[in-house]
């Protein structure tokens, strides 16, 4: 079930840059979850003013963070040429086509730089040679959504300024405390929690649950950093590949968090009393 952090926040506290940010986590496929998450809040007037997503949370929060609304971004993905684009493949030990994400990016984000975005936007990755979690927010947006996204062995390190930078998840798979300081309240949105499947034999399985309890581990700090938590194991079922069902993800994020709202109205109210549920 969605839970609930809360901090003693005063609304009327100047030090804060913005007053309402949102935390996306990585998850593969189940990142289509912070769509429906994000339509969710938005019908109800709740609009973010700074993103910070991490892999599939960045890919999910670079769009929404050029401008794009939740049901725009959702029809790019269930278009048959983003199949094409990033459809798994095994020919060389099972690497996504990372050359295809890149022309999928290009051709629809209409930002080249951070400084293009909407909204302010905070990318997590790791620095593979190094070791280094590193948090961009500037600069070219290509290079850095595809390496937050780029699962070690699955995708090619992306070099970005003489640094080889892979998923990051392998170090913060929630990025809320990369913009705590700067933010009032912070509603984050983990589509990842720590879940049990059952065992299949094969490498696929393996290398997914393998990633799955490594980024899973280091979430605790950044779960205790949000006010509002949103998250569920109702997306469990639903592969890092599951390319099939983006549709039916986006509508469970949806879901989740509109009973979430629904659940917490008075909480909600007392913080955001413009909002409407």
């Amino acid at each position: 079930m969605p839970q609930i952090i809360r901090h003693r926040f005063k609304m009327n506290d100047t030090k804060y840059k913005y007053k309402l940010g949102i935390a996306l986590s990585g998850g593969g496929a189940k990142g289509f979850a912070h769509l429906g998450a994000l339509k969710a809040l938005n019908d109800r007037g709740l609009y973010p003013e700074v993103i910070s997503g991490t892999s599939a949370g960045a890919f999910a929060g670079v769009f929404y963070a050029d401008g794009y609304a939740p049901d725009e971004i959702i029809h790019f993905f269930k278009n048959k040429a983003f199949r094409e684009f990033v459809g798994f493949s095994i020919p060389h030990g099972g690497f996504f086509k990372s050359d295809g994400l890149h022309s999928f990016l290009k051709k629809h984000l209409r930002a080249k730089t951070f400084e293009d975005l909407k909204l302010p936007l905070y990318v997590t990755a790791t620095d593979i040679e190094f070791g280094e979690s590193k948090t961009f927010s500037s600069g070219a947006l290509i290079p850095t959504i595809i390496a937050s996204c780029s699962v070690p062995i699955i995708f090619r390190p992306v070099e970005i300024k003489g640094h080889y930078y892979v998923d990051g998840g392998l170090f913060k798979n929630f990025p809320v405390s990369t913009i705590r300081k700067e933010c009032m309240k912070i509603i984050g949105v983990n589509v990842s929690p720590l879940t049990k499947s059952e065992y299949k034999s094969s490498i696929k399985y393996v290398a997914e649950r393998s990633f799955h309890y490594m980024s899973g581990s280091n979430t605790l700090l950044d779960r205790n950093l949000c006010d509002y938590l949103i998250e569920s194991s109702d997306l469990f079922g639903y592969s890092m590949f599951d390319l099939d069902h983006v549709e039916e993800i986006y509508l469970t994020g949806y879901d989740l968090t509109k009973k979430f709202l629904e659940e917490k109205e008075a909480l909600f109210k007392k913080d955001f009393p413009h909002i409407f549920i």
